[in-house]
């Protein structure tokens, strides 16, 4: 009996690994997508806020500069998201490589609802749990 349990319990990790290497491949893929439109949309930002800031220092118009400085917080803005997307992409690298290796630990700090539970309030949840809990 205990031999059934313990074979149960490996399919039921290598499952939940596989599950989890699915879900970083596709989180990885998408965060690529969205970085590649980051730096492009990065680059048009900065460049037109410069462009305008040059041009409204020339013109005297304080109106435009203001505008072109604007831009150019936008900018990095935008960059600050491209470089913490590129944060999580390494770190889903690792663990996509961790599991290749065998090494691969779920730690992850973050609850994630998929399924049926999509949408579901945390906090809904909760009460329902504690609700039917103290009945």
């Amino acid at each position: 009996m205990n031999k059934d349990i313990a074979i149960e319990i490996q399919a039921i990790l290598e499952k939940n690994k596989l599950e989890d290497l699915k879900r970083f491949i596709r989180k990885r893929q998408c965060l690529n997508i969205t970085n590649t439109f980051f730096i492009y949309l990065f680059h048009l930002v900065q460049s037109s806020g410069i462009l305008i800031t040059s041009f409204a220092t020339g013109s005297n118009n304080t109106t435009l500069i203001w505008v072109g400085v604007t831009l150019n917080i936008f900018a990095s803005l935008i960059h600050i998201y491209e470089k913490t997307n590129n944060s999580i992409l390494k770190k889903l690298m690792n663990d996509i490589k961790m599991i290749k290796d065998g090494t691969y630990i779920d730690e992850q700090e973050q609850i994630e609802i998929e399924g049926d539970n999509k949408g579901t309030n945390l906090s809904e949840s909760n009460s329902t749990f504690n609700k039917t809990n103290n009945s």
